[in-house]
């Protein structure tokens, strides 16, 4: 019986678990370097500690049942650590392969699943070659740590090569074609140890300067490509012998369906699960994790789940006939996520 939860980062989806636990009767240990994290006002306990202290992660280890994660950045010796003394889920072959974009888009390929062209530049010759190969209009990321529209850049022209690859300071990183897209959408989904999958249906995304802005569900696709999404992602899982929640972004292309990228934990996109679903995205992984049965992610409405960024923050009186989800950071920054909303109507497919 899981009666403690260790989680890996104490930010918003951190502060959201930890919720979604203490309704299942679970009590929650948050391990995060920066002091008073949003996930801190509501967990039984907080370890204040980096990532390189072994001492902090033992204690750590030995207070909880099993450790799961909010982000993907997770340094491999702390998870050896961890790992040594209680589970980590979901298993790290999920970190290892969405820590790295190369490492992620080639384990898409090994599965038959379609990927936007791609070239490994880690010189500026190899970034020039990748641009007379793929072309543009292209993206240029850092393979590792990149998030909401952070180390990458977009490159239209080949004259810009030069200084695309200045602004990554030399990191290593992955060229992407740009591929045009009827729209963006993302599907949600876990999977537990006993195999058991089970997917909300997918949302349509709308981003601003990188970051998630909006996700309206139901996405605008039809029937047929819905349930395209969900075995492409069941697949996802089961190669991966996957535990837990997983967003998996995706391309509607001319062609069909196309990822984008897969991050392996609760997600931005999912948000609208805690007002139009009776099972959110946040009990359903915790329900994974401990080895529950999952609920079937069925929603009873439709949705609109609105970011509040920054200083989107000061200006509630907009929202006051919707669901309000503040995550309780003490400073405003612009970029900054401080907070969702989440507004319903009747269901209507």
């Amino acid at each position: 019986m899981i009666k403690t939860i260790g989680i890996l980062g104490g930010g918003q989806l951190g502060r959201m678990l930890s919720m979604a636990a203490a309704q299942l009767g679970i009590k929650v240990h948050i391990y995060e370097p920066l002091p008073q994290p949003p996930a801190g006002d509501v967990a039984a306990q907080v370890f204040t500690a980096p990532y390189e202290d072994a001492e902090a992660l033992r204690a750590f280890a030995e207070s909880v049942d099993l450790v799961t994660f909010e982000f993907e950045n997770i340094p491999a010796e702390a998870l050896d650590i961890i790992e040594a003394i209680t589970p980590v889920l979901p298993r790290r072959n999920a970190l290892t392969v969405s820590q790295d974009r190369i490492t992620e888009k080639r384990f898409l390929q090994e599965h038959g699943i379609s990927v936007a062209p791609f070239a490994e530049v880690d010189t500026l010759p190899q970034l020039v070659a990748a641009l007379a190969t793929i072309g543009t209009p292209a993206i240029l990321k850092t393979r590792r740590f990149g998030y909401d529209g952070k180390g990458q850049v977009k490159i239209t022209d080949a004259a810009q090569a030069e200084a695309a690859f200045s602004s990554l300071a030399g990191a290593p990183a992955v060229l992407e074609q740009m591929i045009p897209f009827e729209r963006e959408i993302s599907i949600i989904a876990t999977r537990n140890e006993a195999g058991q999958v089970a997917c909300f249906d997918p949302g349509e995304n709308v981003h601003n300067d990188g970051i998630l802005h909006k996700t309206t569900v139901p996405a605008a696709i039809s029937h047929a490509m819905q349930t395209d999404a969900v075995l492409l992602a069941a697949r996802i899982l089961n190669a991966l012998d996957y535990v837990g929640v997983m967003g998996v972004e995706l391309f509607v292309t001319a062609n069909g369906l196309m990822v984008n990228e897969i991050a392996p934990r609760v997600h931005n996109s999912g948000h609208w699960t805690q007002d139009a679903c009776l099972i959110d995205q946040f009990e359903q992984h915790i329900r994974a994790i401990a080895g529950w049965p999952l609920g079937d992610g069925q929603r009873h409405s439709d949705a609109e789940m609105l970011n509040l960024i920054g200083a989107d923050i000061q200006d509630l009186d907009t929202h006051k006939n919707a669901a309000l989800h503040l995550y309780g950071k003490a400073d405003i920054k612009p970029g900054r996520k401080m907070g969702h909303v989440n507004r319903i109507s009747p269901k209507s497919t």
